[in-house]
């Protein structure tokens, strides 16, 4: 009885230790996910303020589309892509669904790695993954995303 005592208390204690040691971890990830997800929301809105609050002023986005032929990389500055998002007419509807997060962070640095959908009108027309590289302003206490890559799968 007493091992058994003993064996539940180790098993508590250890359980609570790695709570708790990754318990600022966790909120550095949700943090990383609520930038993105603002991200997101201002490409969605056609709101570049939004997406400004959450990149960095030198956002640099790289697309790979890829064919049965030939991949072809296309380069953005943040700004041109700012620029494109807000003259998307607003009868145009698209989403771009985020599937799962995988998120890696190494002090005031991460990477988030996103499967997505992107529907327009309610038709899927591609699919791919995000592949974002963000970092800690700690002036202003958010993650900023510095990089966008992204695959492009026609349907």
């Amino acid at each position: 009885m007493r091992k058994l005592v003993l064996f539940v208390f180790f098993i508590s204690f250890v359980s609570f230790v790695s709570f708790v040691s990754f318990k600022p971890l966790m909120g550095q990830e949700a943090e990383i996910r609520e930038s993105i997800q603002t991200f997101f929301e201002g490409i969605h809105a056609r709101d570049s303020l939004k997406i400004n609050s959450v990149s960095d002023e030198n956002l640099i986005l790289h697309t790979v589309v890829l064919s049965p032929r030939r991949n072809k990389l296309v380069v953005t500055k943040g700004a041109d892509f700012k620029r494109y998002v807000a003259t998307i007419p607003k009868e145009t509807k698209f989403e771009e669904k985020l599937l799962s997060f995988t998120i890696k962070v190494d002090e005031e640095i991460a990477h988030a790695w996103i499967p997505f959908e992107f529907y327009i009108n309610g038709e899927l027309t591609h699919k791919g993954v995000n592949s974002i590289q963000l970092f800690k302003d700690k002036e202003k206490g958010i993650w900023k995303i510095i990089y966008c890559g992204d695959s492009k799968i026609k349907l």
